[in-house]
């Protein structure tokens, strides 16, 4: 991570501590707060992975990781010390480890956390690398630039036959639909959507080749793609 991007996090940071936080009432507000629909979305992203050849002796990297939805259910089958999730919002991601992995009697499993708004992974040894990756639900909030940046940042830890996987909206035409910003999360979008073309754009200008899987039992339908180093 350079300087300006551990300055630019740091100030996202501070906002985040500082600005009003509208979030939903309850003890479980984390499952909420990653939109809902706990048990069906985490279990949609376990069996997508396992039905791609996901294996208890792989690694995986779940980027925007929220509060483990589907990380209970990773860190269950994974060995221990194999998952690793990373996550903008450190209060959904402490929810997750404190309330989620406590109640699940998953500690010991040895997940590593990380909070990042920039998709770091520097804190990491040289060494760890993944054969897949994982982002639901993250590319179908964030403007073009993020998610070249995710994927820029993503494909340098894969190994050599690793593919990162990934949701979005199709645009049902040709254009570009930002929409509206997301509510509670500042500098997110509500759900924009990407048509295949321009979404393989922004692939192809930060390294990746990739490749449409199309629907996949999303319940808001979603798209997949996978994508790999050129």
């Amino acid at each position: 991570m350079t300087a300006r991007d551990r300055l630019a996090e740091g100030l996202r940071n501070m906002r985040r501590q500082l600005r009003p936080r509208s979030r939903p009432e309850g003890t479980d507000w984390h499952r909420a707060g990653v939109g809902g629909r706990w048990e069906e979305l985490g279990a949609l992203q376990f069996g997508f992975l396992r039905d791609q050849g996901l294996k208890p002796h792989h690694h995986l990297l779940d980027v925007g990781c929220g509060s483990l939805r589907g990380g209970v259910h990773f860190i269950r089958y994974l060995e221990p010390g194999h998952y690793v999730g990373i996550e903008k919002e450190p209060d959904l991601l402490a929810a997750g480890r404190d309330v989620e992995l406590t109640r699940e009697g998953l500690l010991d499993r040895a997940p590593r956390l990380h909070a990042t708004s920039v998709f770091d992974l520097d804190w990491l040894p040289a060494s760890v690398s993944f054969e897949f990756a994982l982002a639901q639900s993250v590319l179908t909030h964030l403007r073009p630039e993020l998610i070249q940046l995710c994927i820029r940042r993503v494909l340098p830890r894969l190994t050599p036959d690793g593919v990162f996987f990934a949701s979005f909206f199709e645009s049902e035409d040709a254009r570009t639909v930002l929409g509206p910003a997301h509510g509670w999360r500042d500098d997110e979008l509500l759900h924009p959507r990407y048509p295949l073309s321009r979404l393989r754009e922004l692939a192809a200008d930060a390294g990746a080749e990739l490749e449409y899987l199309g629907a996949w039992g999303h319940p808001r339908d979603s798209k997949m793609v996978a994508l790999r180093p050129r």
